[in-house]
């Protein structure tokens, strides 16, 4: 399931929760006021592309492995 990050058009928050895509946005409720007038937003990616053009995750050079899922 994705998480994806939502404006609550009633009071402004701004908060992530996970969408299943049998679910998808119409469900989300702000977690602050209940509201159902949420817009999804724009945010970063987790991934960059590597010069060579494939997906590598932003951790796995970070040396963490368990964080990068790389072992």
């Amino acid at each position: 399931m994705p998480i994806y990050e939502f404006r609550c058009q009633e009071c402004k928050t701004l908060f992530e929760t996970l969408v299943s895509s049998c679910d998808g946005v119409k469900d989300v409720t702000c977690k602050k006021c209940g509201s159902a007038r949420v817009e999804k937003t724009i945010s970063a990616s987790s991934f960059r592309i590597a010069s060579s053009g494939s997906s590598i995750p932003a951790g796995a050079l970070s040396g963490c492995s368990s964080r990068s899922g790389f072992s």
